[in-house]
């Protein structure tokens, strides 16, 4: 995560912010610890659900209090700050709350959370209120707007641009993806001509106010009685791409951009199968001859979808003008295969491959994609385990699990084919877990993975999400895109396509009434235009909500869809286009490979399991920051531009430049138990000493007859995009009836 901020609180000797944002607090002797953990004040409600699935997505500490349970700690001096050998210590750095003030009227809570935040320099975000004088606009009238903002088009101001929102290029659109049902709401208005001596609202994102010419805020800073609020005037869930573009800009404005956890935008795509012939789908038996979704004694299709030289040199082009490479799972029997049954001497595909293999990237997908789970039955459909005499399922040996893997690593060799061989995709990500035919791993797959050296392996993020271990191997999951791998026209995605999401009463399958994963199509797809008009678009918004998402987990598609009609690009093309159009060029899309990808998860799963036990413990004094985490956990973390990392002996560079600022893990120098971290001069933000600061009563009288805050459907249960997005989330479903992967 990261981008260039300019800190209301900054020293003065640095400047106040071009934007003209006002500090909140003043220089003094005494400088207090601030702990680096949030305060989550919780009602329930979709806002706050979505900030704090952000920080738990980043890995920044928070805690969480909620407002319906009747056990709550009371929110106290003594709960917010104390003193920690002689040092003033604020327990959080900010605050997120549901609204400007979420308590009754007159409650002591606010009254300490408002001294708190006066006095140690916390800024606090108000999740979701409407417009009214007390958080410093108008009320959204003459001019203003009240209403369902589905479909319209926000924008960042410049201050948002120089402060916390800096890494986007300045459109923020409100989805609509479904035109019945209202997914946002909100309040637009504009600020207050007069506000208390001191005060100041400046706008950081906002939207036109219709049937009028000026604009309302939709988030926008209020700083006033020594206190900076950040007040959300439509409301959202943690799906929802308008969040998504502004999620980091978020915490990064509350924690005044020194936090720990990260957020980065990702996308990886594998292609899998590359040198196979991949099975063609029939139109008219509506599945796939030579696959096991066919009838027993279907014949194999006569022309089945391989990637060809041109293709390759297509590839080429395509990767160089979009700054993006993907990667190529590959099956080298697929090359031996193609010369036995074409006659040919040589083949153009493996040729063209290896001459431009420096701009190509690898993966193990075994030698001839075998199935490496139960031994199967094929003389049904669908297929089901063989078992032995007495009921046991029947499985792939060791002996033959370790050739399929070798096999492929040896031929890769004889072709000078640069791999690594700790990566690994089976077929079909076989050996694993595959319901509902076979519940459990394949007993073998974990000692012939150890015994081949793999230490990563791909799995289907549709069946088990998280990364787990086989043994001594960790799982890659990766989502499986709606771009089919027996489809290399165009044509055939969309009758598939069809087939798969359509009513029985419409002419489909009817899998998408009774599988629970997947919503049903209104109509079929037209075969000539379905593809451009509606899954392209529909893939880009499930795929850009993993990317946007923090997210490292990687696509995956298939060599065919690079073929023929070369489908893949169409749906690659609008991610990336979407994308680029969104953020700027210090926020470029990070394209990890296997076992990059698995690194990274493995560090994330170390870090939660230290942050959420409370075994990690972080806070600020003036500019040093000081990390401490369990033995052998990396510390993750973002700061700003020019911190660096205290060694036993000077100094190193801490963490890599995106979005504006410095982000990345760290571990203890050498005889070092923490991680001790030096902001640059002028980053840090100012303090004063405990009771220092001074809270003025607010001049701005609430109006208790103020309209409440309105959650629509849409935000407060996710709207889904469309068939393959699962209940709203952006999970895609498992493509029942494709096959082979």
């Amino acid at each position: 995560m990261g981008r260039v901020t300019r800190r209301a609180a900054a020293c003065a000797a640095a400047g106040l912010l071009a934007m003209g944002l006002q500090s909140t607090t003043a220089f003094a002797a005494t400088q207090n610890r601030i702990d680096l953990t949030v305060l989550v004040v919780d009602d329930g409600g979709p806002a706050v659900a979505a900030i704090t699935a952000e920080l738990a997505s980043e890995g920044t500490p928070y805690t969480v209090v909620k407002l319906s349970d009747p056990n709550r700690p009371q929110i106290t001096t003594a709960f917010l700050s104390d003193t920690v050998n002689g040092t003033p210590r604020a327990k959080f750095q900010g605050v997120v709350m549901p609204n400007d003030n979420p308590f009754a009227t007159g409650s002591t809570e606010m009254a300490a959370l408002a001294a708190y935040e006066a006095q140690f320099g916390i800024r606090q975000i108000d999740a979701y209120t409407y417009a009214r004088p007390d958080v410093g606009l108008n009320w959204a009238q003459n001019p203003g707007f009240i209403g369902t903002l589905d479909g319209m088009q926000g924008a960042v101001t410049s201050a948002g641009t120089a402060g916390p929102f800096g890494y986007l290029k300045g459109s923020v659109p409100f989805e609509d993806n479904d035109p019945s049902v209202s997914e946002s709401y909100g309040y637009l208005a504009t600020p207050l001509t007069t506000l208390p001596t001191g005060a100041s609202f400046t706008p950081l994102v906002d939207m036109p106010i219709p049937n009028s010419t000026s604009r309302g805020s939709l988030v926008g800073e209020y700083s006033h009685d020594s206190r900076k609020e950040l007040v959300v005037t439509f409301v959202y869930n943690q799906y929802q791409q308008q969040y998504r573009l502004l999620a980091r800009g978020m915490v990064d404005w509350l924690t005044q951009g020194i936090h720990l956890g990260y957020d980065r935008n990702y996308f990886a795509l594998h292609a899998d199968d590359l040198f196979l012939s991949d099975d063609r789908w029939d139109t008219n038996l509506k599945c796939t001859p030579g696959d096991v979704t066919c009838q027993p004694g279907t014949p194999a299709d006569s022309s089945p979808i391989r990637m060809t030289s041109d293709d390759v040199n297509y590839l080429l082009q395509w990767q160089k003008a979009n700054n993006f490479t993907i990667d190529w799972p590959f099956n080298g029997y697929g090359s031996e295969d193609y010369l036995s049954n074409s006659g040919a001497t040589t083949d153009g595909l493996l040729t063209s491959v290896l001459a431009n293999q420096s701009q190509m990237k690898f993966i193990n997908h075994t030698w001839d994609h075998p199935f490496l789970g139960c031994q199967q039955d094929v003389s049904v459909v669908p297929w089901k385990c063989k078992t032995d005499a007495s009921g046991n399922i029947l499985w792939v040996s060791q002996a033959d699990i370790q050739t399929a893997i070798q096999k492929n690593i040896d031929w890769a060799k004889q072709q000078n084919l640069t791999i690594d061989p700790t990566e690994l995709l089976t077929g079909e990500h076989s050996g694993l877990v595959t319901t509902p035919q076979q519940p459990v791993d394949n007993p073998n797959l974990a000692p012939a993975l150890a015994a081949e050296g793999i230490k990563w392996t791909g799995s289907d993020a549709s069946r088990e999400s998280g990364q787990r271990y086989v043994g001594s191997t960790l799982t890659v999951p990766r989502y499986p895109m709606n771009v089919f791998y027996n489809a290399g026209h165009t044509n055939e995605e969309v009758d598939e396509y069809n087939w798969i999401y359509t009513s029985k009463a419409n002419g489909g399958s009817g899998v998408c009434e009774t599988s629970g994963n997947s919503t049903c199509l209104a109509a079929p797809l037209n075969t000539s235009t379905g593809y451009a008009s509606y899954i392209v678009p529909l893939e880009t918004r499930i795929d850009l909500g993993h990317v946007l998402n923090n997210d490292p987990r990687p696509h995956f598609v298939h060599q065919s869809n690079f073929a023929e009609d070369r489908i893949a690009y169409p749906a690659l093309n609008s991610i990336l286009g979407t994308y680029n159009n969104l953020y700027n060029s210090s926020a470029p899309i990070v394209n990890l490979r296997e076992a990059q990808i698995g690194q990274e998860l493995q560090k994330r799963a170390a870090w939660s399991t230290a942050v959420t036990t409370g075994k990690v413990t972080a806070y600020r004094i003036g500019n040093t920051v000081t990390i401490q985490a369990p033995s052998g956990v990396q510390v993750e973390a973002t700061m700003p531009n020019g911190t660096v990392q205290n060694q036993l002996l000077g100094s190193t560079a801490f963490g890599t430049a995106y979005a504006g600022t410095l982000s990345g893990w760290a571990a203890p120098g050498t005889f070092q138990s923490s991680v001790t971290l030096t902001l640059s001069s002028g980053a840090a933000p100012a303090t004063v000493s405990a009771g220092a600061a001074k809270v003025a009563p607010s001049t701005v009288k609430t109006d208790s007859t103020a309209p409440k805050a309105v959650v629509p459907s849409g935000a407060a249960k996710p709207v889904s995009a469309g068939p393959g997005d699962t209940k709203g989330t952006k999970a895609k479903s498992l493509v029942p009836t494709s096959g082979k992967q």
